[in-house]
């Protein structure tokens, strides 16, 4: 894993979907879209949305999950611990919440209409220090960090801590099992 580099298996940042912070949720779901269908065919789509600032720096990320989040704004109001995200509720539980706060209760037609417009700086992550990695790292510090954090994905940066590409989980999780396959056919 040490002689594999971040750079390696990066995807660059001019291939990744992205989107000004001044944009709106429609405008994102359509970069997105647009990145899917010029993106190597041979290689897992894109699932998330880079949002640059005035200055043409990355200050955020929209996931699939945060855009379909952003459909329904009462989430925001449900989910204010990230620690919330991540523990196991009963199906009794997730029901009673979906009822006694009226989630999804209109027509999708209609929550969508209202939501396209919602801004994406009101909805995006932005990144957090162990969500960067340097383009020099080896690949066992990304997998720990990947691992670490629960991250679907990690930003790379250069020597100048610019943003320079987007180290997937799909690609680490197909490079590390394709070595596991081909030592299993060496064994």
């Amino acid at each position: 894993m040490k002689t594999l580099a971040v750079i390696d298996l990066m995807v660059p940042l001019s291939e990744y979907a992205t989107v000004s912070d001044d944009a709106n949720l429609c405008d994102a779901i359509l970069a997105l879209e647009k990145a899917q269908e010029e993106f190597d065919q041979t290689r897992y789509r894109h699932r998330a949305v880079l949002v640059f600032d005035k200055n043409n720096k990355i200050v955020g990320k929209i996931s699939q999950l945060d855009a379909l989040k952003a459909l329904e704004p009462k989430y925001a109001e449900l989910m204010t611990d990230s620690s919330m995200r991540h523990l196991g509720f009963s199906n009794k539980y997730m029901q009673g919440m979906l009822d006694q706060f009226s989630l999804w209760a209109g027509p999708m037609a209609d929550i969508c209409k209202k939501a396209a417009n919602r801004k994406v700086i009101d909805f995006m992550n932005r990144p957090t220090e162990g969500e960067y990695v340097r383009q020099d790292a080896t690949l066992d510090t990304a997998i720990h960090q990947l691992i670490v954090g629960h991250h679907q994905s990690l930003l790379v940066t250069n020597n100048a801590g610019e943003i320079i590409g987007v180290l997937r989980l799909t690609d680490v999780f197909a490079a590390v099992f394709h070595e596991v396959k081909a030592c299993q056919l060496e064994c």
